[in-house]
């Protein structure tokens, strides 16, 4: 005997509304608690002030650093290129003066080395503020 005849079968419906419910809170919290790549920024709020800015600035010491090693200080090379060359050509460029600025015009392809060189010297004759400079790319 056949007692299905008559019956269809049915089959489970599965509701998806509050699958994509769930899935939409598991998305918005993931977007809040994500933290992105850009660094979070200190808000400084600097003091003001009365005083007028100096119009003198320090003087700078400029020293080319070549893709071959060589180097020139103020637009006058240099014959010997070691540290202590460099710092005596680095005092004599400083004239007595108390804090001159160093500027290094490194070669993009200028060995690390060479560069390094010449913070070694402006760190031996007493020389802190050093500076890069550099070119923006167009």
């Amino acid at each position: 005997m056949n007692f299905r005849r008559g019956r269809r079968e049915d089959y489970p419906d599965i509701n998806l509304i509050p699958f994509i419910d769930i899935l939409l809170v598991i998305v918005i919290f993931l977007a809040v608690t994500t933290t992105y790549a850009r660094f979070a920024e200190l808000k400084i709020n600097l003091p003001t002030s009365g005083a007028e800015q100096t119009q003198t600035r320090p003087r700078q010491i400029e020293v080319a650093v070549a893709e071959n090693g060589q180097y020139q200080i103020n637009d006058a090379p240099l014959r010997e290129g070691s540290v202590e060359a460099l710092a005596d050509a680095l005092k004599r460029a400083a004239g007595g003066e108390a804090e001159p600025v160093v500027v290094i015009n490194a070669d993009a392809r200028a060995a690390h080395q060479s560069v390094i060189n010449v913070m070694e010297a402006a760190r031996r004759v007493g020389m802190s503020r050093i500076t890069f400079a550099t070119q923006t790319s167009e």
